[in-house]
This record gives C-alpha cells, sequence and structure tokens, in this order.
C-alpha cells in the first residue's frame, strides 16, 4: 500500500472490466458495485439487504494484461455496531491465472457506527485507499483483483502500468443465492469464501448472490435469478427465515415453491440445486428471533443465541408452527422431491452433508452460527463433491 505512482496508466472504470455484478453505478465518488439490478433493488426498502447487496462478495475486476504494477484507489463504508466488537478490515485479493499471488487490507474509507438498539446511526468520512500490487510478470496474463466480501467499496482509480482489456470467459456461469455464510462471513479473504473456493475447483464463473442476514425467499431476488444467464443454479434455503423469525410453516413451502416457479420461467432445464441449511445448533429445534448474547458482548466476544421456544415449533396448527432448522430440511426435502416428478434438472443437497453434527468436535462455529475460514473449505469441497453430477456439459 502506498501513494499512487507517476508514470502509471490510468484507465476508465467500466462494467466490462469487472465480473460478478450487475450494475456499476456512478456515485459522484466513484463506481459502487451492486449484485442486484435497479429492479430488483427498487422492490426493497430493507436496509440489511441494500447493504449487503453492496458488499461486493464475488465481484472482481477481471483483464488480460501484461502489466507488472497495478494500483487501486478504494473508498469503503465500514459498518460498526456500537458495542460489538468490529470485524476484520476488509480485504483484496489478486489472482493471476486464477492463482492467489497476492493481498491487501484495506484501510480508511467513511465509518458508519449504528446503535443497534436504536438504529440511528453517524458517519464519519475517511479517505480513499490506495492499494498496490508489484513485482507482477510482465507477460499476457488474466488478472483477477476480488474486491472485500464484507464493505461496501467503490472504486476511484485503476492505474496499470501496460495496456488492460476485458477478460471473455468461457466458463460456465453459477449463480448461486444464499445467507452470510455464502457471502462469506469469517472467511479469510474474497477468494476464500465457500462459494469462490467451489467455483474454482469446479472451473465456474461465479455470481454470487449471498446476501448476510437477507436470504428470505424474496421474489425480487428469485427474478434477478430467472433473468441472469447461467449455467448452474444454487439456492442455499433456511436459517435467516428461522433467525429472523419471519414466517410460519404455512407460509414456507408456498414461498419455496413460488421462488423455484420464478427461476424456472427464466431457467425452464439449467440445473437447479435446493441445498438445505447446514447444522447450526442453536436453531435446529429452537425457533428465532435470534439474538447477540449479550453476556459475551459485555465479555467483549460476538456470540448468537435462540429466543425462541422450542414448543412453538410442535404446536397442534402445523400452519402456526415456527421454523426451525431440522423441520425446513424436512420440508425442502419433500418439496424437492415432489418437484422433481416433473423437473428432472432439479436436485437436493442436504446441509448436513457440507456441514452437520459430526463437525462440530472439529470445526465448531466460534459464534454459534457461522463457520471458520478453514470450514468454509471444508463446505467447498464437500459441495464441489455433492454437486458434480449436477456440472452441465461442455
Amino acid at each position: 500500500m502506498t501513494s499512487r505512482s507517476p508514470g502509471l496508466i490510468s484507465h476508465s472504470i467500466s462494467i466490462e472490466l469487472f465480473s460478478g455484478l450487475a450494475e456499476l453505478e456512478d456515485t459522484g465518488r466513484g463506481w459502487l458495485p451492486h449484485r442486484l439490478p435497479p429492479a430488483a433493488r427498487a422492490r426493497c426498502d430493507d436496509p440489511q439487504l441494500l447493504s449487503a447487496e453492496a458488499q461486493p462478495s464475488g465481484v472482481r475486476l477481471a483483464v488480460r494484461t501484461a502489466a507488472t504494477v497495478i494500483e487501486l484507489d478504494l473508498l469503503r463504508t465500514r459498518v460498526v455496531l456500537k458495542g460489538v466488537p468490529p470485524r476484520a478490515d476488509g480485504a483484496v485479493d489478486l489472482l493471476i491465472d486464477g492463482r492467489r499471488v497476492q493481498h491487501a487490507t484495506v484501510y480508511g474509507g467513511d465509518l458508519v457506527g449504528i446503535d443497534p438498539s436504536t438504529g440511528a446511526s453517524e458517519t464519519e468520512p475517511g479517505e480513499v485507499a490506495t492499494l498496490r500490487f508489484d513485482g507482477l510478470t510482465p507477460q499476457d496474463k488474466t488478472l483477477e483483483v476480488w474486491l472485500p466480501h464484507y464493505e461496501r467499496t467503490e472504486l476511484v482509480g485503476l492505474r496499470t502500468d501496460a495496456p488492460i482489456a476485458p477478460v471473455r470467459t468461457n466458463r460456465p456461469t453459477w449463480v448461486h443465492h444464499g445467507s452470510s455464510i455464502s457471502q462469506g462471513s469469517n472467511a479469510d479473504t474474497p477468494s476464500t469464501t465457500w462459494p469462490a473456493l467451489a467455483a474454482a475447483a469446479a472451473n465456474f464463473d461465479l455470481v454470487n448472490l449471498g446476501f448476510s442476514g437477507s436470504a428470505m425467499l424474496d421474489p425480487f431476488v428469485a427474478r434477478a435469478i430467472r433473468d441472469r444467464p447461467a449455467e448452474l443454479i444454487s439456492v442455499k434455503i433456511g436459517i435467516n427465515l428461522v433467525n429472523s423469525d419471519l414466517m410460519r410453516q404455512r407460509a414456507f413451502g408456498p414461498a419455496v415453491h413460488g421462488f423455484l416457479d420464478t427461476i424456472r420461467d427464466g431457467h425452464p432445464t439449467t440445473p437447479l440445486i435446493v441445498i438445505g441449511p447446514l447444522h447450526c445448533p442453536i436453531h435446529e429445534s429452537t425457533p428465532g428471533p435470534g439474538s447477540f448474547d449479550v453476556e459475551a458482548l459485555a465479555a467483549g466476544t460476538v456470540r448468537f443465541v435462540a429466543q425462541g421456544d422450542p414448543a412453538d415449533a410442535v404446536v397442534s396448527n402445523a400452519g402456526l408452527r415456527r421454523l426451525t432448522l431440522s423441520g425446513i430440511r424436512a420440508q425442502l426435502t419433500e418439496i424437492v422431491s415432489r418437484r422433481q416428478a416433473d423437473d428432472p434438472h432439479l436436485s437436493y443437497v442436504d446441509g448436513l452433508d457440507l456441514y452437520g453434527p459430526g463437525d462440530e468436535a472439529t470445526h465448531p462455529l466460534p459464534d454459534n452460527l457461522h463457520p471458520d475460514a478453514a470450514t468454509h473449505r471444508l463446505i467447498a469441497e464437500r459441495f464441489v463433491a455433492l454437486a458434480e453430477t449436477e456440472r452441465p456439459t461442455a
């Protein structure tokens, strides 16, 4: 990291230089990648989702170049909940021909402090960060810069010491939708989230629609998936519906069907994988809502607890039952099985086969909810093995 260097070529920033995004917005300060298109964002006023979709998980600058130096000016927006230990600073990965060769930490940027009890926020403006990667080999190569997966990031400047051209990939596109685990919570870097690792291992071009706290079966997300080109689609369903206590059992089944129906309107024969929730002890049989563990916060640690009553998941009126992860898995298994009679390209991956009760001892969830970096790798390896039969033919 350094100040900008003289003698480099400044490049216009345009959407053609990026992969994994829906729109590049000119904010007046820089260029902001969005993972949801404008039409989808117009259907939602939830600050959680709008914040998450502007955090560029899976979004990368991808160019062909012989450059030995690349500099980027980035303006991040860092959100900190008052009383909650902050996340580590955002990271940027540099990959050359698919191999990670350098890594940098983002600094500066705007700091947004939010009081979780009232929702009130204060913004403290900050400086633009300049990240420099040098010592690169001078031959022609594919260069990818993976942007931070958990910080809103505006691109202000781009410079190299050689011309650049957009990358035209021939890899099949994989569109994945999920929750904070899919976005990459607790992963070390943006190219080591489990979807990024799985895409690299299986040679897919990733579009990551993992949204922290926001995998809610929203119809506008289904339409966004419907309208994107894809050779493989996966949707991970469960944890956010439970820890938000969003709906009851009666609403869940039709919502899943509607979400899948909308995707199928645009992708009638594309391999579509429904992924059930990973093992999460606090919500296996206890409904939401979930919340921060107050005692843990007082000790300076982030941990989550379930606040629901397990009795509410077994009430006699099945339609009014509150959702749990075990209940969702049972419903998803039945829904997919029923739909497969008319949809041979639909399949189901049980989340317990990606991370199950037997993994707790060796790969515990540090905050009771999200896997750590090593577990992201484990999930990726298992998903690739389980999804291999769904790989599209060339």
